[in-house]
């Protein structure tokens, strides 16, 4: 089975949705007067999840640090100097005048991936982002069940287009046996690296375009802190095949190595 990732169009599709007042393209379902939908979600409201990016290429991603944004690996084309990416944060929508850009100055690209897990990366942006929440990442598996929730700009429907505003929802944890079960990835999911999320009736996922963002939930003093990150599926909120995401808390020692290396 062909692993699906969710970005529209690969590392090369930029939307350049950023930094110069680009009008991006809305869905029918997100123009209506109704709820937006992210498949099955709402939209979120000005200032909820202030830890969001969205990423020139078509990727999403959270705010590490001032200076750094974690993603995923197969959003970028390797580690090295890069300022090519623009982010965008501080805003739901993102044509809204008040939105703040940066452009990126180099990438760090997971080691060792080759599109097969390892599925994160973090880019240094040219200067620090202040006045905005960072997203903590989980060190330890504890957080790694229960609820979560996800959110990006990326399609409403399974092929459709990317969204001005930023939507939300949230899913279950599905368990490793669960989603490597005959019914579901049938053994296509790392269970060290990646983390299932999703309904087995579907009707709720993350979709293309929403690549890179966060799956995070509430820990025990209810902050945000991010478990996974947008990886791949079979299509979009299809019945018997959730989310699948890249297990931040097996990677949180080699991230934070990382971010600390780019002076993060």
């Amino acid at each position: 089975m062909v692993r699906l990732r969710r970005i529209l169009g690969g590392v090369a599709a930029a939307l350049t949705v950023a930094a110069m007042g680009a009008v991006v393209q809305t869905s029918p379902a997100a123009a209506a007067d109704g709820p937006q939908r992210v498949v099955g979600g709402t939209r979120a409201t000005q200032g909820e999840f202030p830890f969001m990016v969205r990423l020139s290429m078509g990727c999403g991603g959270a705010l590490y640090s001032p200076t750094i944004v974690l993603t995923a690996a197969h959003c970028v084309n390797g580690t090295g100097t890069n300022t090519s990416i623009t982010a965008t944060l501080g805003v739901v929508d993102l044509n809204s005048s008040s939105r703040i850009t940066r452009r990126s100055n180099y990438v760090y690209r997971a080691p060792g991936y080759n599109g097969n897990g390892k599925d994160w990366a973090l880019i240094r942006l040219s200067s620090p982002v202040t006045g905005l929440a960072t997203l903590p990442i989980a060190t330890t598996s504890a957080y790694d069940t229960g609820t979560f929730t996800i959110a990006g700009w990326g399609a409403a429907r399974e092929g459709g287009a990317q969204q001005r505003y930023l939507l939300k929802a949230t899913v279950p944890f599905v368990s490793d046996a669960t989603c490597n079960s005959s019914s579901m990835y049938n053994g296509e999911i790392i269970p060290t690296d990646e983390i299932c999320a999703g309904y087995t009736q579907g009707g709720v996922d993350t979709c293309q375009g929403d690549s890179g963002g966060p799956m995070f939930r509430r820990d025990a003093n209810n902050a945000w802190i991010q478990v996974g990150i947008v990886s791949w599926g079979d299509g979009c909120a299809r019945p018997n095949k959730p989310g699948v995401y890249s297990q931040v808390s097996y990677f949180s020692s080699a991230i934070q190595s990382a971010a600390s290396s780019l002076g993060g």
